[in-house]
């Protein structure tokens, strides 16, 4: 149950008008490293985890609100940015504060042009009121959604989510020099550090997180990188051990011959029956353990999401 609170959870500002920056805005509105994007992945990711996971469903669902409450202080920054452009501007006031901001018509129309060139959508069919599209005009869309149905993979999917989010917010303060703009957009990309950190703590909680999925990693390829570029560099994703997994790194240097002498890699000349009978072993034992941890969390009889104290319960 949603409860709407009118204030917002940092109080937005803005010095001036300025149109052509609330179109790039937009970006965080409907685009797809957007607030809403972000909101409605984590809130379809919440799902999928409130049985095995109660508690990272509440985290899921404690953060994509927060995601919709920052995409209210967008939504209210983009339409403080338009103070004057849906009112004065089209009466082409010359006193309102739009064009006291932009010092007369010639300024005026060059903004106009400014706002046209980048998204003609903006200003003429939303009026310039934000709506879920980015700064181009491009209606947001549910692709930019990712949710697996496997938390590891969500939360690595987040991770990833969080990071390209902060990169937005970084580039857009590059193009205003309103410092109460600064001021909200450093709060926003700062909640992403924040997320970030929580959703790694979470798939940290979660042991064994790796490799994502259930079935293990086939032994006989596993080790293999390749040298496919001339002048290959070396480093830790190369050579050496391979991290938390008690094997090292085999470099081929000819990926070519190596094809050719086996047959495609299915006549390998070293035996990996004890490895491959391994894996068999630990394929079942995590499909045993990842089928049970859903079926023993699901409820017995009558299938209901909550308990309401207070309340006689379904039997």
């Amino acid at each position: 149950m949603f409860h709407h609170v009118k204030s917002l959870q940092f109080n937005a500002r803005v010095s001036r008008p300025d149109p052509r920056f609330a179109n790039l805005l937009l970006e965080q509105f409907g685009g797809e490293n957007g607030e809403l994007a972000a909101a409605m992945q984590y809130f379809t990711q919440a799902f999928g985890a409130k049985q095995p996971h109660p508690d990272k469903y509440d985290m899921l669902m404690d953060i994509a609100t927060e995601e919709f409450s920052h995409l209210e202080i967008v939504g209210a920054t983009i339409t403080m940015l338009l103070k004057g452009v849906n009112g004065e501007l089209k009466d082409a006031a010359e006193q309102s504060e739009i064009m006291v901001a932009m010092n007369g018509k010639a300024e005026k129309e060059s903004v106009i042009h400014a706002a046209l060139s980048a998204n003609p959508q903006f200003p003429i069919i939303t009026g310039g009121g934000p709506t879920p599209r980015n700064s181009q005009g491009i209606p947001w869309c549910a692709s930019y959604i990712n949710s697996n149905g496997d938390l590891t993979v969500d939360l690595r999917t987040n991770l990833a989510s969080e990071s390209r989010a902060k990169l937005v917010y970084e580039h857009l303060m590059k193009f205003t020099d309103d410092p109460y703009i600064h001021e909200t957009l450093s709060f926003l990309m700062t909640r992403e550090v924040t997320h970030y950190k929580m959703f790694e703590a979470a798939l940290n909680s979660i042991q064994p997180n790796f490799p994502p999925g259930v079935l293990a990693a086939d032994p006989r390829y596993l080790q293999n990188v390749y040298n496919l570029s001339d002048g290959t560099v070396r480093g830790p994703w190369n050579e050496g051990e391979i991290k938390g997994m008690g094997k090292e790194f085999v470099y081929v240097e000819n990926p070519l011959q190596q094809v050719q002498e086996t047959d495609g890699q299915t006549q390998l000349s070293e035996d990996f029956t004890k490895e491959l009978n391994d894996k068999d072993k630990l394929d079942k034992q995590m499909s045993e353990l990842k089928s049970a941890e859903v079926k023993n969390a699901e409820p017995k009889g009558v299938a209901q999401w909550n308990e309401y104290p207070g309340t006689n319960q379904l039997q």
